[in-house]
């Protein structure tokens, strides 16, 4: 079984946080996480099936490391690869923002190849626009976390979601095989 790469990037631990909580589910015997900060192009293309973890900075802006591989993630060939993508953001302090980052990122891997997976529902969200939706569907093109305004329901969208993306990855066991924590 080849495993999932999960890249994350973090300047304040949160994305960080949540990468190593959703590799806690999976399975870290199914996951390899890695910061995008310490990353090529090279390893990004090892692995078919893919976890994206990015938070949205500010007005809309990308994180800082994943600002760095922009560049990069532009070059990379997403044709015949599955990918997941998670976002934070604070769906109050920046609710004309909420999730940008995450929506850039996804309009990226999208125009070169990616199959998407694990949609997330804008239901319990409360927010005046984002890039991340998908409009007129209720849906963000990941799951969306918002550790400023919504931390204690943290843990039951990260149970739902890698229960979710464990069926859309046709992970051995389905989402019978994540583990559900109360972290």
């Amino acid at each position: 079984m080849s495993k999932i790469g999960l890249f994350y990037g973090s300047d304040e631990g949160n994305t960080e946080g949540v990468a190593q909580r959703i590799a806690a589910r999976l399975g870290e015997d199914r996951v390899e996480v890695h910061d995008i900060a310490d990353v090529t192009q090279l390893e990004i293309a090892e692995y078919e099936q893919l976890i994206f973890g990015i938070p949205t900075w500010d007005f809309g802006q990308i994180q800082s490391d994943w600002e760095d591989f922009w560049e990069d993630v532009q070059e990379i060939d997403f044709t015949g690869k599955t990918v997941a993508l998670f976002g934070l953001g604070d769906q109050f302090g920046y609710g004309d923002y909420f999730l940008d980052a995450m929506g850039m990122l996804h309009d990226v891997i999208v125009a070169n190849g990616a199959t998407i997976i694990g949609l997330w529902s804008t239901a319990g969200y409360e927010f005046d626009a984002s890039k991340a939706e998908i409009t007129g569907q209720n849906l963000f093109v990941g799951l969306a976390i918002d550790e400023d305004q919504q931390e204690e329901m943290t843990a039951a969208r990260l149970n739902e979601w890698c229960r979710q993306i464990a069926e859309e990855f046709g992970l051995e066991g389905g989402a019978d095989s994540v583990a559900v924590l109360e972290d």
